[in-house]
């Protein structure tokens, strides 16, 4: 694995190669089925969830419509609480803030905690171009740095690997970087868990510099929010001098009191527990406790254009508690990596899009992968209706090719459909030569499909991929037309048994 997405192949060829992965297969089945059943049985625990859903999606729209009125509060109170605010318009924006604060105080390596918008931006990376050294310190996170891979979920990013490939990636990496994986360590969680901390342990103790992202910001305390399930975040948060958080503009809320719906939906909707063991809040710098330098990068990086898109824009509401991906048929059986993005399953096969637009093939291939299913509404906290956004993202694909030179073979068919319908002659004709094929596949077919109707087989070409995988009708050996007039409208008896379609 390459570790950066950069490079990925489009949705489809990417999906064909996991899908060939067995092993992959089985660990993300477990995976899923596991946290779905978690998540329905905390959300069966709550009487009046589907107002609560409500009650989550309208804090943050009503955040989304006011954004800038918000934001800026929210630099008013972070400054008031002596806060420095930085304002960072894309990825190289951000990541050469955070770098230049490391520079600034000496530090030749920082401690992270788990955060998309930096794995977004691709600090790390950037952080290791400068002669610094990135350490992720959430559990999952140092399984996917410590094997050079990818996060391939939002909430669990090391969801495509088991116990015992966990087992060989301590013993093999963890002394190269820092404190030893212990000669006798299993594939036991709990001795998994007690490596990683003993191994963590000491970068807590010396580092000078963290790195947070933020679940929410209250704009009107300025107040950030982060929580957590294994108390790494804590120390980060806690022991080094100096603490910059990198923010998605979109994380805002305006009142300490809109806090409230959103910390019941997101611990039952991403974890499946009835609160996080860890909910850290701070607002600036207390003198003498905790960091006395914090340091917050409000980062717009696509989100301003995703803002515009009346239809696209509630894609902004996500709390990433990556409920959709674990229902989601797709997601379930080819894995994150496919999406080729730290945005997988269907929220990121909308999100990708949005804050990056469609003229790449690799984003554009997104949309489309998704059966529309409607199983990701269902249960998205904030109530956020991916399939209408995926559809409408479809169109905007379709729409950036309407002036290409070589038009595209779906293209040419719609033309050549249009071309057909729009003179009675030409269809007539078609329906006619339509007639005559389906006759002669309705002899070589062997599936008969319910109602007697024969089934046209995998065609050649362009249509085999449709036709590999679904039992596509034969045409009817008489069109409607034509049945029409023998029959005059179906008041004649219809004696011709052959002749029905």
């Amino acid at each position: 694995m390459s570790g950066t997405f950069v490079g990925m192949p489009a949705f489809p060829t990417a999906a064909r190669e996991a899908l060939a992965d067995t092993q992959l297969r089985r660990n993300l089945a477990h995976a899923t089925r596991t946290i779905r059943d978690k998540r329905a049985a905390v959300v069966a625990e709550v009487e009046g969830w589907e107002e609560l859903r409500v009650a989550g999606a309208a804090v943050k729209e009503a955040a989304l419509r006011d954004l800038a009125t918000h934001l800026e509060t929210l630099e008013a109170s972070l400054v008031r609480a002596g806060a420095t605010v930085h304002w960072a318009r894309d990825a190289e924006e951000a990541c050469a803030i955070v770098a230049g604060v490391a520079r600034d105080h000496g530090a030749d390596e920082v401690v992270k905690v788990k955060s998309m918008a930096t794995a977004e931006i691709g600090l790390n990376e950037a952080l290791e171009a400068e002669g610094i050294a990135a350490w992720e310190t959430d559990l999952a996170e140092l399984i996917v740095q410590l094997g050079d891979d990818l996060p391939s979920h939002i909430l669990v990013p090391a969801i495509h690997r088991n116990r015992a490939e966990v087992r060989e990636i301590f013993r093999r990496r963890m002394g190269d970087v820092g404190r030893p994986a212990p000669d006798d360590l299993t594939d036991e969680p709990s001795m998994l868990a007690g490596a990683a901390r003993e191994h963590l342990r000491d970068k807590f103790l010396r580092a000078k510099v963290a790195v947070s992202g933020a679940n929410f910001a209250v704009a009107d305390t300025g107040t950030l929010v982060v929580v957590e399930s294994e108390g790494n975040g804590r120390m980060c948060l806690t022991l080094p001098d100096v603490l910059v958080s990198v923010v998605g503009i979109e994380k805002v809320v305006a009142t300490w009191s809109d806090l409230d719906p959103m910390l019941r939906l997101l611990p039952r909707s991403s974890t499946g527990e009835r609160m996080n063991p860890y909910t850290s809040t701070w607002s600036g710098v207390t003198p003498g406790d905790g960091p006395q330098e914090v340091h917050v990068v409000l980062l717009d990086n696509g989100r301003t254009r995703a803002l515009a898109d009346d239809v696209g824009r509630q894609a902004l509401r996500c709390i990433r508690c990556s409920a959709c991906l674990n229902v989601c048929p797709v997601y379930e059986r080819v894995g994150g990596h496919a999406y080729g993005s730290v945005y997988p399953g269907p929220i990121g096969a909308i999100l990708n899009p949005l804050l990056n637009g469609v003229s790449d093939e690799q984003t554009a291939s997104l949309p489309y992968a998704s059966s529309l299913c409607g199983a990701c509404f269902e249960v998205c906290p904030v109530r956020i209706d991916i399939p209408s956004v995926l559809v409408d993202q479809r169109a905007a694909v379709v729409d950036s090719h309407r002036g290409d030179r070589v038009p595209k073979p779906e293209a040419v068919v719609m033309k050549a459909a249009a071309w057909t319908f729009s003179d009675a002659r030409r269809l007539r004709w078609a329906e006619r030569a339509s007639g005559v094929a389906g006759r002669v596949l309705g002899r070589f077919s062997r599936t008969t499909l319910p109602g007697g109707r024969t089934a046209a087989g995998r065609l050649p070409g362009p249509a085999a991929g449709w036709t590999g995988a679904r039992d596509l009708p034969a045409p009817p050996p008489e069109s409607f037309r034509e049945w029409w007039d023998r029959t005059d409208g179906g008041h004649r008896p219809d004696d011709d048994q052959e002749g029905r379609s």
